[in-house]
């Protein structure tokens, strides 16, 4: 991917966002997902020049394109994961920030780069990993888990009621050739779960083993336990997560009594303009909550 490429990617709920979480002139905000840089910019834009905004992701190929709109902007981009927040604002010499903000969901651009092998829609190396310079593959973990082990993931993750089935296949069909390829391995999840409605049978066995790949689940946990010690008295912190199971740990990690005083009380989603516009906000959900004093 070339540094010169422009993003495509359309950042979900941007005006919620921003009126919720309120960005003041001078503050200092950490974007912990900066993607194609939409949210990023907002920040930085609303914080001006005497403000800041520290910008992480963990993919590189996403800071170089951010990197064009974020240009000339108060902003300084971070390769690093979102859960090591606490040691990227320690290099720093910060002690606490005004803000935090994540947007837990993929670029599009991520998305769309067969090389990744996110989607089943494309076929390309069964990879996954969002930083492509570290980690096990994929095809890793499928090739080499045992079948308890993929059965797990796959219920725990991605909620799928066949997910035994799909394991035992998986270990079956691997002794006779090793998975490589999206479309392989969707083809072989895809005979035994039976379609329902319009959802493509391998999307649950895909979304838990991305989440698998990544350790998401876990790098939300570590993120939520440290917000509160990032964050200065009365700073805001908001989530915008995808699914279920992210959404469900912001819940209850903003119902802390002592540490939160929650903003919104359910779920800000995006309006039927949006989502006409943006398909991909539907199942967007944004919690905002502010650091008790």
């Amino acid at each position: 991917m070339s540094a010169e490429r422009v993003p495509v990617h359309v950042s979900v709920l941007p005006g919620e966002t921003l009126a919720l979480l309120d960005p003041k002139v001078g503050e200092t905000w950490v974007d912990c997902t900066v993607g194609g840089g939409g949210h990023t910019r907002m920040l930085a834009e609303r914080v001006g020049p005497t403000g800041r905004v520290i910008g992480l992701d963990q993919d590189p190929t996403m800071l170089a394109l951010a990197r064009q709109r974020v240009e000339g902007l108060p902003v300084e981009l971070v390769h690093a994961n979102f859960d090591q927040l606490s040691e990227v604002l320690t290099i720093r010499g910060i002690d606490r920030v005004d803000g935090v903000f994540a947007d837990l969901g993929f670029s599009s651009d991520q998305m769309s780069e067969k090389a990744r092998g996110l989607s089943f829609r494309d076929d390309g190396p069964l990879d996954m990993r969002l930083d492509p310079t570290t980690g096990a593959t994929a095809a890793d973990l499928v090739n080499t888990m045992s079948e308890a082990g993929l059965a797990d993931v796959f219920w725990e993750f991605g909620e799928e009621r066949h997910s035994r089935k799909v394991a035992q296949r998986i270990v079956k069909r691997r002794s006779e050739k090793p998975f490589a390829t999206t479309a392989d391995f969707a083809s072989v999840v895809r005979s035994c779960v039976p379609r329902s409605g319009n959802i493509d049978p391998a999307t649950r066995v895909f979304q838990a083993l991305r989440i698998a790949v990544n350790d998401e689940l876990g790098a939300l946990d570590r993120l939520l336990a440290t917000l509160p010690r990032a964050l200065k008295p009365g700073g805001r912190a908001g989530i915008i997560s995808f699914h279920s199971l992210e959404d469900r740990r912001v819940k209850q990690a903003f119902r802390a009594a002592g540490l939160w005083q929650p903003v919104t009380k359910k779920p800000v989603e995006a309006g039927d303009e949006e989502t006409a516009r943006n398909p991909r906000a539907r199942s967007a959900k944004l919690r905002v909550a502010t650091r008790q004093i």
